[in-house]
């Protein structure tokens, strides 16, 4: 809790949300005045460690050894190596809420121009409100499904109601929520590790991934962790412009790392064992634990996937507000939140026959797209070390501010890396088609030449 800011003739400024919890939060994309600034770097470490306590994270390890092919030992270097470098990043662009006080799709706008940011800020409110909601959506509804027998549509309806409420809510709802989920789900995902290790044959050969199966896990947890970093200053936003620099950078890293690490890590080993014919992918998760935990562990699926998804809707709606468009009174925020679950619901219905495949597929095209997104939000970073913040904040208003080689830099990324390097079941790109053992190393790329070329274009002169 902050003292409230005082205006320049030194009347105390009251401020309307501050650090209330049950209330429905009503900024979007404009900056957060001082005086409602509040809370600590702190809060950063449960909000991104709990969310990432759930299946999908699970998932990421169990791929890596049963559909690329690796043994225990390499699922896991891939793994440690492509989420630590999108923590990384996440706690770097983290340090954008207490500069600026707006959401990170907000931010691109130094990247891309006004106008230009609306394409960024459309593709991460569609993968966040919809992707990835599916995706922790139908995870819950499984593991509803497992522990109740309910049939999968009611679990996941069920699921997605408590998801958009809390969403809905908004920031401090969610930082609390994020708070008291955090203990719950680590107890529970530990005890469910140490009796998967005792189970897990970890000395067992792999199927031949080799150095395509390693680039593809890598790829995999690096696209599922930076996933993450379009909404990072989102749930920073709102610290004090006095918040310390390290400390706002290094929680949500540090939370954002370890449960990814450790969750993925727990899949990978839970991949090596043999598990029922025709089970679910939460059942097969569980099968080998005895019955108590097994309950446990489904029900902090459940709630680790809403937890997860409040961020998702969450960040979906600001992103939505970040396009910067003319919207009418009644679409604020919190309705936004509403339609951009309800779109999600109906995304996690569609993909409730093949939901394995799916998720395979949609981790790599996040990666796809984050990769030249990061390598330009980088390189603005770097060029802009030396600029006032009071001049850049000034910037971000601007609806005729234009930044074409941001874009330019973005769609070249993208266009370079995806038709040669992509290796997805349903296109393969140029260079895997001729070395099938090559993995996928589109993210790299696009990361690369976005940022090389951005740099280039953005000194050049105009």
């Amino acid at each position: 809790m902050t003292t409230a800011p005082a205006d320049s003739t030194g009347t105390t400024l009251t401020p309307e949300y501050g650090d209330k919890v049950i209330a429905v939060e009503t900024a979007g994309s404009e900056p957060i005045p001082d005086a409602e600034r509040h809370g600590s770097p702190l809060q950063l470490l449960w909000t991104w460690a709990s969310p990432n306590i759930e299946f999908a994270t699970v998932y990421i390890g169990v791929i890596s050894v049963l559909f690329f092919g690796l043994d225990f030992w390499q699922a896991t270097a891939a793994l440690l190596l492509g989420t630590a470098l999108g923590s990384l990043t996440h706690g770097i662009l983290s340090l954008d809420g207490p500069r600026f006080g707006v959401p990170q799709m907000a931010v691109g706008r130094f990247s891309f121009g006004f106008r230009g940011n609306l394409l960024p800020a459309g593709v991460n409110a569609l993968v966040a409100g919809v992707g990835w909601f599916a995706v922790n959506s139908v995870s819950a509804a499984f593991a509803l499904n497992t522990l109740t027998d309910l049939r999968p549509l009611p679990s996941l309806l069920l699921v997605v109601v408590a998801e958009i409420a809390i969403g809905f809510i908004g920031h401090n709802f969610v930082h609390v929520f994020e708070k008291y989920a955090f203990p719950a789900l680590a107890v529970i995902f530990l005890l469910a590790g140490v009796w998967t290790f005792k189970e897990a044959d970890l000395g067992g050969a792999g199927a031949g991934g080799g150095i395509g199966g390693f680039l593809l896990a890598f790829s995999a947890a690096w696209g599922y962790t930076a996933g993450w970093n379009p909404g990072a200053s989102d749930y920073s936003r709102y610290l004090p412009r006095t918040a310390s620099r390290f400390k706002t950078a290094l929680y949500p890293a540090v939370g954002l790392f370890v449960s990814v690490a450790i969750v993925s890590v727990i899949g990978a080993a839970s991949a090596t064992i043999v598990a029922p014919e025709g089970a679910s992918p939460t059942a097969a998760f569980t099968g080998h634990l005895p019955g108590w935990l097994s309950d446990l562990v489904l029900l902090a699926i459940i709630l680790g996937a809403v937890s997860a998804n409040a961020l998702n809707v969450y960040s979906s709606a600001m992103s939505i507000t970040s396009l910067g468009l003319k919207l009418p009174p009644w679409l604020g925020r919190s309705a936004i939140v509403v339609l951009c679950g309800v779109a999600g619901t109906a995304a996690a219905w569609a993909s409730l026959a093949d939901a394995g495949h799916a998720y395979e597929a949609f981790l790599l095209v996040i990666a796809y797209w984050v990769g030249p997104w990061l390598g330009v939000v980088l390189v603005e970073r770097w060029l802009q070390a030396r600029t006032p913040v009071e001049q850049l904040a000034a910037r971000l208003g601007d609806r005729t501010f234009a930044n074409w080689p941001g874009i330019a830099a973005l769609l070249t990324g993208i266009a370079v890396s995806v038709p040669v390097f992509s290796n997805q079941e349903k296109y393969v790109g140029w260079v895997p088609e001729q070395w099938p053992s090559f993995g996928d190393i589109t993210c790299l790329v696009g990361f690369a030449v976005s940022a090389g070329l951005y740099a280039v274009l953005r000194r050049a002169p105009r």
